[in-house]
């Protein structure tokens, strides 16, 4: 601990709680880093939550138990009187609160944060927020007005402003607010890219002064390839593609079931394994891939993965495939180039930033561009397995470490 560290690290956990038992998205990703890399330093760390009650407050060592939980390493224990009594929380939540208040040294209700902030935790903490969760009124109040907190709040992306139509219902007003909270409250903002930093300048600067940005580009972390069972009717020595990510509108899995609607009316076609959970408003392509379910092949939905069997699904395809409509930074083309796949990608601003030449880009209204490119990608593949990933596997990726000492360089 070095004379210009804060005396405390305080890491809103609130993400993770509730998400837990789900699978990992980019965000989760994130908030799951801070908290591995605040835990390996020696700076007193704490972790705060919101839970259906109120507040929960954790040191070091109920941190690390939380940690072990949200990896796997140990199960999440069993509900307490107190998540039993809630109708309104599923089994995965009533046990991840139960444990989690398990795991504090202090917990309180909504109206008594600020006390048990100001009895627990000296002034001048820095707080990280990186999870779009939990910066209320209250909590900032408590953080900047009672204990004269340094506020660093990470802000991924402000895609429901810019594009509300690919939102669930009554979200894009929610984050309004939020990021007017935060204008109003945050020391610091980190922005993962140029891109989002631009965003956020665009829409706060309207309401006033925007605090400090400063722009850290998300570490990526690829998992050991791990080998897994393939659908019913997949065939191994023929070309496959990656579609990863939660299936919903923004992600435009719509092009690619176009065009591979398109391509199986004359051609056998190479196959299409779309990746991810399914997401909101998007009834017509779940209909689409319902249909496709009853064929076997060559489009396959595939969901529930780990991160080591989508590396290995990854490691060896003929390429990703990421038509979306709009990014805040674009995890899975990092991933791919890492091991070694091709991608072809929308040509967004954020993709140019992070991937460079390393990708192939292509307009999301140009499908026949989109098809041209699958089929040479798939014929390279078909060639030589080997030869379409030699140039993409020295890409190197963006690092946690990096990233890190960047954001302690700023005196947090």
């Amino acid at each position: 601990m070095s004379v210009t560290d804060p005396p405390v690290r305080v890491l809103d956990i609130t993400r993770l709680l509730r998400r837990a038992g789900r699978v990992a998205t980019g965000i989760d990703r994130v908030e799951a880093a801070y908290l591995d890399h605040l835990l390996q330093d020696d700076v007193p760390l704490y972790g705060l939550a919101r839970t259906s009650l109120g507040y929960a407050l954790l040191d070091r060592q109920g941190m690390e138990g939380f940690r072990a939980r949200v990896a796997g390493e140990i199960p999440w224990g069993p509900p307490d009187m107190l998540s039993q009594a809630s109708r309104r929380l599923g089994l995965d939540q009533k046990q991840a609160q139960a444990d989690l208040r398990r795991l504090s040294v202090k917990r309180c209700l909504p109206q008594r944060l600020g006390r048990m902030l100001m009895r627990q935790l000296p002034a001048g903490v820095a707080y990280f927020n990186v999870g779009h969760s939990n910066l209320t009124d209250r909590v900032l109040h408590a953080l900047k007005r009672l204990l004269k907190a340094r506020v660093a709040v990470m802000i991924h992306d402000t895609i429901p402003l810019d594009f509300p139509q690919y939102q669930r219902l009554g979200s894009v007003d929610p984050f309004e607010r939020m990021l007017e909270r935060v204008r109003r409250n945050a020391d610091l903002i980190l922005c993962n890219s140029h891109q989002t930093q631009v965003d956020v300048e665009r829409h706060m600067a309207p309401n006033g002064a925007v605090p400090d940005c400063a722009v850290l580009p998300l570490g990526v972390d690829i998992a050991a390839p791990k080998s897994m069972q393939m659908p019913e009717g997949f065939e191994k020595n023929r070309p496959y593609f990656v579609m990863l990510g939660t299936i919903e509108p923004r992600k435009n899995h719509a092009l690619m079931l176009d065009i591979w609607d398109e391509m199986s009316e004359d051609v056998q076609p190479p196959q299409l394994l779309i990746c991810g959970n399914r997401g909101w408003n998007n009834e017509s392509v779940f209909a689409r891939l319902d249909d496709w379910a009853g064929r076997g092949g060559p489009v396959f939905e595939l969901q529930g993965l780990n991160d080591g069997q989508v590396a290995r699904l990854l490691q060896r395809s003929a390429g990703l495939l990421f038509p979306s409509h709009a990014e805040g930074y674009g995890l899975p083309p990092l991933e791919a180039l890492a091991l070694g796949a091709p991608v072809l990608c929308a040509d967004l601003p954020v993709c140019h930033e992070l991937l460079g030449e390393n990708a192939v880009y292509a307009d999301v209204n140009d499908r026949y561009a989109w098809q041209r490119n699958i089929t040479m990608l798939a014929t390279c593949w078909q060639a030589d397995k080997r030869a379409s990933h030699s140039q993409m596997a020295r890409f190197v990726l963006p690092s946690w470490e990096a990233h890190f000492n960047k954001v302690f360089k700023l005196a947090l």
